[in-house]
């Protein structure tokens, strides 16, 4: 995070493209984790902003366990979404630019997740009603990752 704040201290509240990462892990019977945010209360996949020098999967391995407290390696890369907006409660102005992959635990060990990012983590089946989402970009990944699942007979 001291890479955005050193450009936010630049720029304030402009708009910024900023790249990003984001994971779904599916359980055993096909539901979907989710993390509440601790900043707005909404729900997302784990997931956060690219460090400097990070790739896309390094971003989402790392993002994932400060969310979820859960270790991951991306198993497919399901979208690039590039065309959303999104205004935070701060007044930052973000064009995010998010990389969303399938992902798998790679481990049994569990940490807690960051508590400034992260509320709580629960599955939510997918072809249930989502929660409310943080923004149109997570609820372009739950469609996504639904259709995904009901293409693909081998998941």
């Amino acid at each position: 995070m001291a890479y955005i704040k050193e450009i936010r201290d630049l720029v304030g509240h402009r708009p910024l493209i900023m790249t990003s990462a984001s994971g779904a892990l599916l359980d055993q019977q096909g539901a979907v984790l989710l993390q509440e945010r601790a900043d707005t209360g909404d729900w997302g996949f784990p997931g956060g902003y690219m460090e400097f020098g990070e790739s896309f999967e390094q971003t989402v391995k790392r993002e994932f366990k400060e969310d979820a407290g859960i270790e991951i390696v991306p198993v497919k890369r399901l979208a690039i979404l590039d065309q959303d907006f999104y205004t935070y409660p701060n007044g930052d102005r973000v064009q995010p630019v998010n990389a969303f992959y399938l992902v798998e635990e790679t481990s049994t060990k569990h940490y807690q997740p960051k508590v400034t990012e992260t509320t709580t983590t629960e599955y939510f089946l997918i072809d249930e009603k989502p929660p409310r989402f943080f923004n149109s970009q997570h609820e372009q990944m739950w469609q996504i990752l639904k259709d995904f699942i009901h293409n693909r007979e081998d998941i």
